[in-house]
């Protein structure tokens, strides 16, 4: 429950500290004193937004520091040393705290701890529960109202809903990925045949890696083969002579090596160093002769058929319509060589691309067509999983339906219970769940609740199913209602009873005293039959000093609740008729209180 509350530079509020008690506490004051604020300040505490309009004039920052005691094993207190902080006391007392600059920078804190502002938002589901003028407006819209029956439908339908989701959240991934897949099943399938069309034309060709190479060497020499032809055998005959050879002239390397072997090997035995060289040369002779024999060789080998060139020459270029063709779709590291030649300044950016590349794309390509392919099976897969979890999330969203209507049937026979006493006895609430086609994140149910205020009219929507006061009412009765299922210990209400008067105000006032009953309530309200059944009442006092107004609280004793509800009643806080009035709704109030003593 909340102990102390200090407000600090919030609207016409300068300073002030609010004590609060178990039980019904009411804060009342006129007009303009600032009685929203607290409830602002309060709000702001807990998360709510920080508008820098509400800071003070004059002051650099708003600030609102509140004391609550809370359960030791409480999920509040995990939250709290989760973030760093500490309670003090005993482990049960936790401050927080909120502050918003006039430039509209906002900090929080929680156990001396700066906290985000998520943190206070979580401890309010735990902590409090307040309800304005804001609430009412919200709960007159469909979506609100599913959301505050499924609140009241409690942990049950909670759990189904959490299944639910996860379920909807899957079938929707699952269903996009599905409908892109097969949107794109043209584009894709045109792709595969671009690819089959391709690769089956380098199937045919049937390139082996570094026959381009291999190729050009070969019409180089079928090319220039008469030439290469002369070329050997006037090296040979310069080497190895042979007389029926027209380039021999008489003198051959071989014969003139062994003239000057054998002139050295006569006197070689005499000198060392001449017997080396004379070594040297016979190896020479040797090495010359081998050359010859090679060019012999190579000779025979010569082919200068103009078939084999033309075929050659045909294949060279099969080869290069296809490095045309795919060799520049993906790129091939240059040899080692090409690239240290690369490697100074002024080198080529890439190497043109060759029959490698072909080959690194085909790779390339029957990868892609393998995914194309695979994305056919996955279509399948994904279409069978989308059947299972569509049948999934109709058979959970029923649940919800079943849980819903369930739930409906129970809040609206406690909230047309509570509009009896509240001066309707002849009005019914009714909460029809009407499932719809579509599923969403929350079912498929449209939620919609409605009222007849008497025997014979028809259901219509809140909005226009009540009258101002009616609506109040209505409104006090379903906060009620949901305050019985929600679980945490302070509620807030700010003029929920606004337009009510009379013997309504009396029971709402009652109502507000039983609900306190078992949690502790705090009302702002200018009603006094409602205040007359708080147990204790905060007013707010306005002062003026100059052009400045500051508002001050505080908490009154028997007499001055007597002057504060003679104000109520008469505008006159000291008039004897007044007074006496004051003194019957005290007492009144008093009675019931005793009768029904608060549940703890």
């Amino acid at each position: 429950m909340l102990e102390e509350v200090r407000i600090t530079g919030l609207g016409v509020i300068e300073d002030a500290v609010l004590e609060f008690s178990p039980g019904f506490t009411v804060v009342t004051g006129e007009t303009g004193a600032g009685k929203t604020m607290v409830v602002t300040g309060l709000g702001l505490m807990f998360g709510g937004r920080a508008d820098p309009a509400r800071v003070r004039p004059g002051a650099d920052r708003a600030t609102i520091e509140g004391r609550l005691r809370i359960e030791a094993d409480g999920p509040a207190v995990q939250q709290v040393l989760d973030a760093g902080g500490e309670l003090d006391d005993d482990g049960r007392t936790l401050i927080v705290s909120r502050s918003v600059s006039a430039e509209g920078r906002s900090r929080a804190h929680a156990g001396g701890r700066g906290v985000p502002v998520s943190l206070l938002i979580g401890l309010a589901d735990d902590l409090v529960a307040v309800h304005g003028q804001a609430d009412q407006q919200q709960l007159l819209r469909a979506s609100r109202q599913r959301q505050a029956l499924d609140e009241f439908a409690g942990p049950a339908l909670s759990a189904v809903m959490a299944d639910y989701q996860r379920a909807y959240g899957r079938h929707r991934d699952v269903r996009a990925e599905l409908s892109e897949l097969t949107a794109r099943a043209r584009e894709r399938a045109a792709e595969a045949e671009d690819l089959r069309r391709a690769l089956d034309e380098i199937e045919r060709a049937e390139p082996v890696a570094g026959e381009d190479t291999a190729l050009l060497a070969e019409e180089e020499r079928l090319g220039h083969a008469d030439a290469l032809h002369a070329a050997a055998t006037a090296a040979h005959g310069a080497l190895l002579g042979d007389p029926s050879d027209g380039a021999y002239h008489g003198g051959d390397a071989v014969t003139l090596l062994g003239t000057a072997r054998q002139a050295l090997d006569g006197v070689a035995a005499h000198d060392p160093d001449l017997a080396s060289l004379a070594g040297r040369l016979s190896e020479a002779a040797y090495l010359v002769s081998d050359v010859a024999t090679d060019l012999a060789s190579y000779v025979e080998s010569l082919d200068s058929d103009p078939a084999r060139l033309a075929a050659v020459q045909e294949r060279r270029a099969e080869l290069t319509r296809l490095i045309r063709a795919y060799g520049g779709r993906v790129a091939v590291p240059a040899p080692a060589a090409e690239a240290g030649e690369a490697a100074g300044p002024g080198a080529p950016a890439a190497p043109v691309p060759g029959l490698a590349s072909v080959l690194a794309w085909a790779g390339q390509a029957q990868r892609r067509l393998t995914e194309l392919s695979g994305d056919d099976e996955r279509i399948g897969v994904l279409g069978g999983e989308e059947a299972r979890l569509a049948e999934t999330v109709r058979d959970l969203g029923g649940k919800l339906t079943s849980l819903r209507k369930e739930a409906a049937e129970r809040f609206a026979a406690a909230v047309t219970g509570e509009l009896s006493a509240l001066a309707m006895p002849h009005a019914t609430l009714t909460v029809p769940v009407t499932p719809q086609d579509e599923y969403g994140p929350h079912g498929a149910d449209e939620v919609e609740i409605r009222l007849a205020a008497h025997p014979g009219a028809p259901a219509l929507p809140l909005a226009k199913g009540a009258s101002g006061g009616e609506l109040s009412r209505v409104m006090l009765a379903i906060e009620v209602v949901f305050a019985g299922a929600d679980p945490v210990p302070t509620f807030v209400f700010d003029e929920v009873d606004a337009g009510v008067g009379g013997k309504a105000a009396v029971e709402i006032g009652r109502r507000l005293a039983r609900l306190a009953r078992r949690a502790q309530v705090i009302v702002v309200t200018h009603l006094p039959q409602v205040a007359a059944f708080a147990d204790a009442h905060l007013v707010v006092e306005k002062a003026s000093d100059g052009s400045v107004i500051s508002s001050g609280i505080t908490r009154l004793d028997d007499a001055g609740r007597v002057r504060e509800l003679s104000r109520m009643l008469a505008g006159l806080e000291n008039s004897e008729y007044g007074q006496a009035h004051a003194g019957e709704l005290l007492a009144a109030a008093g009675a019931e209180r005793a009768q029904a003593p608060r549940q703890r």
